[in-house]
Order: structure tokens, then C-alpha cells, then sequence
């Protein structure tokens, strides 16, 4: 029983699903700079333009530059195993391949599942973000709508009437990137091109506008900076070095999406060469925004003056740049519209993925027949997403997307340790550095963070995961396509006997 829970997908079938090449499969559209900028548009977003300051006023002050390294060199060690992985199994499954091809079907299927939590209810995160400064864009212009943007509805529950606010930008931009995602993955690739040099050149302007002010200011920007490490106030997690791990895992989280990029392993034409580019050239190019923004936000204003919802903004109002905020709010828009189609791209191409394997229904790994995507699987998760955005708040979903985030990146490190003692001769065009020490750390950075979360959180994941376990054993596996070829097996040993 155990043995066919823990059963792997063979490495020779999953290299040659990721070469067929019909209509039945993915169009291989994507080159370089469309898998650099996929990173790119999957992680800037609500990191850069929130928590810098949040994580500043509350727990680092100036040093959450430090915060900011750490956090981005502990995702490059899962950086470093997601590259080597994408690499050498190119296919669209990402972290849930990788743990079907070393740990079985049931890690697998825990980790596909889980995936749900980073990718869907990412994007729904993301979405009521960007109704936020949608509707804050339009109050600076002093714009009025003909209806409320958030209606509050009465829905009949067990007997009883619970209120909730329905976000009608959220749900209509969910909506929108749906409709972008099922015409097709070059068309949805130029979308996020277009929206990643937004808000890149947003980000850049910010930095430059900031450091012109700092050279004729540069008394105040020091005395802003001093003291670069604020004394710990007593209590863990408050200032001091204590402080800077805690905004370190704060930050952290700004970095989610990178990950999104090897899902799109098996629609790159080079996914050997390009797949290792997208992902560690997105977390670079990220990490040494995010490092500057960082230090020139917290010169400009002071540090405890950066807990509000746009302190990037506020920075350009401090500067005197009035005019400059609303170019901010425009890149925050941009920027979060690239993260929501990042994520609900990954989440499809991961179920089309499942779908082919057999663990879940066939209609899942669908392709329409002129623009060859999952659109009926991008549909439904589409659906779903604006379901969650238009009626769940920001802070309840949150933290269900950080463990499930967290979650995978565990198991990609753990994989390709494992994969180096199983198969060490396979062909590895991108080899992650100093294996075993790259992935342990990988492993304990995310676990120290998964395990910081609070109780609740883990109460509404461990939930998710249980609907998750009773899909898998009443369908999954009985329609598994290993499951099949395992039972196919003892028949033929049987009857030879």
C-alpha cells in the first residue's frame, strides 16, 4: 500500500512528455526574454510597494535593506534547485513534477494541491490589492463612480445572515486576465512584457528621482539612517538584529512568484538554456531593486512614518514630486495586474499537468483547438480566483498562500538532493552548486518561515489539504496513470507464474 503511495514517475517519461510536440500539447512560444520578464512580473508587486515600509516602521527600521538580502538569499537557494529541476525536466508541472518524479505520487498530489493555495489564491490577493489602487488612483483624481466599487450583500448561511463586501474591480480583473490567458500563452506573455516595463520603469524612476533628492539632502538622509540598526525595544522581533530576521521573513514574501517561471517550462523553445536565465536572473534583477528602494525610502522619510498602505508614494510626496505618486499608483497597478495573470498561468499549466497524469479529470487538461491552452481548467480557476477576490479580505488569504508557497520550495531543495543519489549520471544542464549544503538550506529557510505563521493559518492549510487527500484517494488513484502501469505489472508477474 505504501510502496504505490510513494510510486514515482519515471525521469524517461516525463522527458518524453516535455518533447512531444502535437496539438495536444503546449506551443513552445516562449524565449529568454518572455521567461525573464514571466519572474519578473510574478514577483514585483503589493513586496515592493507595501511591505518595504510595513516591515521598516514595525520591525527593522533602516536595516530592512539587511532584511531585504537575507530574504533574497534565501530564495536563491531554492532559486538555485528550481533552475537546476526546470532545466532538466522541462515540463509544465513545476515543484509538483519534481516531487513526483523523486518522492511519489502522494507527495505529489500534496504538493499540486497545495500549489492551489500559492497560485489562486495569490492571484485573488492580488486582485483585492489592485482594487485598492484602482480606487485610490481615482479619489486623487477625484473621479466618482455611478456605483459602489464594493457593495455590501446579505448572504443566508445555516440559518443565518453573515454581511461581506463584494469587490466588483477585484473580481472584474481576475476576469479580464482569464480572458488573456485563454487566448493564448504569446499573448499573455506580451501582456506581462508590457506590464513588467511599467512598473520596472516606475521602480527606476523612483530610485532615481530619490537619490537625486539624496545628494542635495544628504544631512537629512543620514539622519534618517541613524541609527542604521534601532535598538530592540525588549521584545523579540522589534528592531535589532532580532527585528531585521523578522522582516526578513516578512519580506520575504515579496519574492513569491519566481517560481511561477518554470511552470512555463514546457512552452519555452530553449527551456534547457533559458529556463536557469528566467529564474535566477529575475531574482537578481528583483533583490537589487528591492535592496535600493529599500535604502532611499527609509533615507527620505523617516522609518516610523512607512507604516501606511502606499509608503513608496508617500516617498515621492515627501520629495515634493506630487505628480510623481500618481506614476507610483500606475505602477503598482501595472505591476499587480502582471503578478495576477503570472500566478494564474502557473496554476493552470500545473492542473493540465495533473490532468495528463491521470489524478485528475480529463476535461482539466483540455487544450482549445486554435489557441492550444487549458482553457477550460484557466476558466474555472479563473472563476474561482474572482469568487475569492470579490468576496474574502487580503488578510485572510494571505497567509494560506505563504505556506503553500513555502511548502513547494521545501520540497524542489529536498528533491534535488534525492535526485543526486538516485539518478547521479542524468544529463543536468544547470547544476545547482554545493549539493547537499544548497538545498538544506533552502529546506531550513522555508520551514523556519512555514513554521513562524500563526495557528489559524495552519488550521485553514491543513483543512485545504484534507479536501485535497479525499480527491486524491476517492479519483486520483484510480485513474493514475502509474497506479495503472503498477497494477498492469503484478498482473503480467502473476500470470507468468
Amino acid at each position: 500500500m505504501a510502496s504505490k503511495l510513494l510510486a514515482t514517475k519515471p525521469i524517461d517519461k516525463i522527458l518524453a512528455e516535455a518533447s512531444e510536440a502535437s496539438e495536444h500539447t503546449l506551443k513552445r512560444a516562449l524565449g529568454p526574454v518572455n521567461l525573464i520578464t514571466i519572474g519578473i512580473g510574478g514577483i514585483i508587486g503589493a513586496g515592493i510597494f507595501v511591505l518595504t515600509g510595513t516591515a521598516a516602521a514595525q520591525f527593522a527600521g533602516p536595516a530592512i535593506v539587511i532584511s531585504y538580502i537575507i530574504a533574497g538569499i534565501g530564495c536563491v537557494f531554492a532559486g538555485l534547485c528550481y533552475a537546476e529541476f526546470a532545466s532538466m525536466l522541462p515540463i509544465a508541472g513545476s515543484a509538483y513534477t519534481y516531487g513526483y518524479a523523486t518522492m511519489g505520487e502522494l507527495v505529489a498530489w500534496i504538493i499540486g494541491w497545495a500549489l492551489v493555495l500559492e497560485y489562486a489564491f495569490g492571484a485573488a490577493t492580488v486582485a483585492v490589492g489592485w482594487s485598492g489602487f484602482v480606487n485610490s488612483l481615482l479619489g486623487f483624481f477625484g473621479t466618482k463612480l455611478p456605483f459602489n466599487a464594493t457593495p455590501a450583500v446579505s448572504i443566508p448561511l445555516f440559518g443565518h445572515t453573515i454581511s461581506a463586501q463584494i469587490d466588483i474591480f477585484a473580481m472584474l480583473a481576475i476576469v479580464v486576465i482569464t480572458v488573456i490567458l485563454v487566448v493564448g500563452v504569446r499573448e499573455s506573455a506580451n501582456f506581462t512584457s508590457t506590464a513588467v516595463m511599467i512598473k520596472v520603469s516606475i521602480v527606476v524612476f523612483f530610485i532615481g528621482l530619490a537619490a537625486i533628492y539624496a545628494f542635495g539632502h544628504w544631512s537629512q538622509m543620514t539622519a534618517n539612517w541613524h541609527p542604521f540598526i534601532p535598538k530592540n525595544t525588549g521584545h523579540f522581533g522589534q528592531f535589532g538584529w532580532s527585528g531585521i530576521m523578522r522582516g526578513a521573513g516578512v519580506v520575504f514574501f515579496a519574492y513569491i512568484g519566481f517560481d511561477a517561471v518554470s511552470t512555463a517550462a514546457q512552452e519555452a523553445r530553449n527551456p534547457q538554456r533559458d529556463m536557469p536565465f528566467g529564474i535566477l536572473g529575475s531574482l537578481i534583477i528583483c533583490t537589487t531593486l528591492y535592496i535600493f528602494v529599500a535604502g532611499l525610502l527609509t533615507g527620505v522619510k523617516s522609518y516610523t512614518t512607512l507604516n501606511v498602505p502606499a509608503p513608496v508614494a508617500d516617498g515621492a510626496a515627501a520629495i515634493g514630486v506630487r505628480w510623481g505618486v500618481i506614476l507610483i499608483d500606475l505602477g503598482a497597478i501595472a505591476g499587480l495586474a502582471s503578478v495576477m495573470l503570472v500566478m494564474l498561468l502557473g496554476q493552470s499549466r500545473v492542473l493540465y499537468t495533473m490532468s495528463r497524469d491521470g489524478l485528475l479529470w480529463s476535461w482539466v487538461g483540455k487544450l482549445h483547438p486554435r489557441f492550444c491552452t487549458p482553457y477550460i481548467t484557466s476558466i474555472v480557476v479563473g472563476a474561482f480566483a474572482a469568487f475569492l477576490a470579490a468576496f474574502f479580505p487580503i488578510t485572510l488569504l494571505g497567509e494560506l498562500v505563504s505556506l503553500g508557497t513555502l511548502l513547494a520550495f521545501t520540497i524542489v531543495s529536498l528533491g534535488v538532493w534525492i535526485l543526486r543519489v538516485r539518478h547521479p549520471d542524468l544529463p543536468r544542464p544547470f547544476r545547482t552548486p554545493l549539493v547537499p549544503l544548497v538545498p538544506i538550506c533552502g529546506m531550513v529557510v522555508s520551514l523556519a518561515l512555514m513554521f513562524s505563521l500563526d495557528a489559524p493559518a495552519w488550521i485553514g492549510f491543513g483543512s485545504w489539504l484534507i479536501f485535497g487527500l479525499i480527491i486524491y484517494f476517492t479519483y486520483s488513484r484510480k485513474y493514475s496513470r502509474v497506479q495503472r502501469t503498477l497494477a498492469a505489472g503484478s498482473a503480467k508477474q502473476v500470470s507468468s507464474r
